[in-house]
């Protein structure tokens, strides 16, 4: 794979887990919380294969094998950075709804 190509897939390994993990917050706004972690752990996996990308290309910068990062190289560390944080406050979110939910179900007797 060349280089463009291998920036280009961490791209769309972030872009996975980010929408993923939207996915996973969409699902615990309607209360389905199975279904939100299953998006998470999705999402989890996605951001494995990206940082997976990431670590080869820093292995690659150290040996000296890379002269300079393109823009579009500093664009896919962005996108990975983005979807780590989306993740973080995402998965805080979803234990809100989480506990909102809880309270809802004790304050109805349930």
């Amino acid at each position: 794979m060349s280089m463009e190509e291998t920036i280009m897939t961490l791209v769309v390994k972030s872009g996975q887990a980010r929408s993923a993990a939207y996915e996973a917050l969409g699902e615990a706004k309607q209360g389905r919380f199975e279904e939100a972690q299953k998006k998470m752990q999705e999402s989890a996996q996605w951001v494995m294969e990206a940082h997976d990308i990431q670590t080869e290309l820093l292995v690659m910068e150290a040996r000296g094998e890379m002269d300079q990062i393109s823009l579009i190289g500093v664009h896919a560390q962005d996108h990975l950075m983005d979807c780590m944080l989306a993740r973080e406050l995402i998965t805080e979110m979803i234990e809100l709804y989480r506990a909102l939910s809880h309270k809802k179900d004790k304050e109805d007797g349930q």
